[in-house]
């Protein structure tokens, strides 16, 4: 495509090709767009191909990454496009290892007031699960790496990834992470991979971090036992919830013991309601809201409601 061809006919292609089919004239006219200079073009295309899961296009769409990472900063700037590439790629179960392993080595540094900063980090974070996905064998080398990447929405999706991987491999790597701290996001992350890679294993060390000293961290950790659905989480959960006296982390941890969806987490709630004091008994039945449509359930957190006067 000309360089000098205006950014809206180009606009206006892509937005026909949107939701046409897919025959040897409208290809052709995806890799024109898809030779485009214009970055932002490049990144809506990949968008629109992972959405429509066409595949014919893989190969162009690697032409286009390579092309913007001659001059990544130029071509591409806050790596917009590569990183929609990857994620598209990654998404339509590409297997292109060789573009997985550029992109989640590649650190983009750009101006900004006072310094630079790295636009790259979603690009190595797709690359890393296109590793997985593809089960490119030293994929947990790679993710062992970005574990240690200086940002951390890039440590973040490298957890994810090694849970993704369901590789044991990963659980040494994760609880050596999580013991060197982290941000809480972060932290909550490695942990929650830990239990999606080895539940049983891994509860106790998980629930070693509600005695953090830093609140957010103990809100984050209740959160994600809750979302594990162990059931024996509910021990970790409920000795944590009776000893905090913070009101917002009671208040978290009553709605932790909800999310577990267990008999026991519910018959704990509900005994809460009819024993417990009126500001508490309240706290569980509004952890229990989440359950309004199972009818069963929520007519018994009514009548222990009624029984209680609450209203």
């Amino acid at each position: 495509m000309p360089k000098s061809q205006p950014l809206e006919e180009t606009q206006v292609l892509l937005a026909e090709l949107r939701d046409a089919p897919l025959t040897p004239e409208t290809q052709a006219q995806w890799q024109q767009v898809l030779r485009s200079p214009k970055a932002p073009i490049i990144t809506q295309a990949a968008k629109i191909l992972a959405q429509r899961e066409i595949t014919a296009l893989n190969p162009e769409l690697a032409e286009a990454f390579a092309r913007l990472m001659e001059k990544p900063v130029k071509r591409d700037p806050n790596c917009l496009a590569k990183a929609a590439i990857a994620d598209t790629l990654y998404r339509l179960e590409s297997h292109n290892h060789t573009l997985f392993l550029q992109g989640i080595r590649h650190v983009q540094m750009e101006p900004v007031w006072g310094g630079t900063v790295d636009t790259a980090a979603t690009l190595r974070g797709n690359c890393a699960l296109g590793l997985v996905r593809m089960h490119y064998a030293d994929a947990i080398t790679e993710l062992a790496d970005l574990l240690a990447d200086p940002e951390g929405p890039a440590r973040m999706v490298a957890a994810r990834a090694i849970a993704y991987s369901e590789d044991p491999q990963g659980i040494p790597l994760l609880r050596l992470r999580a013991k060197m701290g982290d941000e809480p996001q972060v932290l909550s992350e490695y942990l929650a991979a830990l239990l999606k890679l080895a539940p049983q294993q891994s509860l106790a060390f998980v629930s070693e971090f509600l005695q953090n000293t830093n609140p957010q961290v103990q809100e984050l950790v209740a959160l994600v036992l809750g979302e594990s659905r162990q059931p024996d989480a509910l021990a970790s959960l409920t000795t944590w919830w009776e000893e905090v006296s913070n009101p917002e982390l009671r208040v978290t941890g009553l709605l932790s013991i909800a999310m577990l969806r267990t008999d026991p987490a519910f018959e704990f709630l509900l005994d809460l309601v009819a024993e417990a004091s009126e500001t508490v008994a309240k706290e569980a039945i509004k952890a229990l809201e989440i359950y309004r449509q199972d009818y069963d359930l929520w007519q018994r957190v009514c009548a222990a409601q009624k029984q209680r006067g609450l209203g």
